[in-house]
């Protein structure tokens, strides 16, 4: 299958999983890259169904839970949320004495990305 041919309805390609793969340091193997292509397809064309999905009488919401009740929110929020008050951070000379290294403004750490 040429990578032009395996490109489906849904639009990922062979050579987008390829690239994909490459950004995030992946080394996969020919069936793998096949096997992405048909799994990453499968889920754009799940999520295009949901989008044909008629919401038009469901009421928008702020956030993905349920809201409360009127008196338990009102009961509840003034506890919920804590004032946004200024307040002295820890002091840089005692963190960086903590630390296993440093070049006393930073933090150094292990390289963890080879290309």
């Amino acid at each position: 299958m040429s990578e032009s041919a395996s490109k489906t309805e849904s639009g990922v390609s062979l050579a987008d999983v390829r690239r994909v793969a490459e950004l995030a340091s992946l080394e996969l193997t020919e069936a793998e890259q096949q096997r992405m292509v048909k799994d990453l397809n499968a889920i754009l064309g799940h999520i295009a169904e949901l989008g044909e999905v008629d919401t038009s009488a469901v009421e928008p919401m702020a956030a993905g839970i349920p809201s409360l009740p009127d008196s338990v929110a009102a009961r509840d929020s003034k506890e919920a949320l804590r004032g946004d008050v200024r307040r002295p951070s820890l002091d840089r000379a005692v963190v960086m004495a903590e630390a296993p290294e440093t070049d006393g403004v930073f933090f150094k750490v292990p390289k963890v990305i080879e290309r």
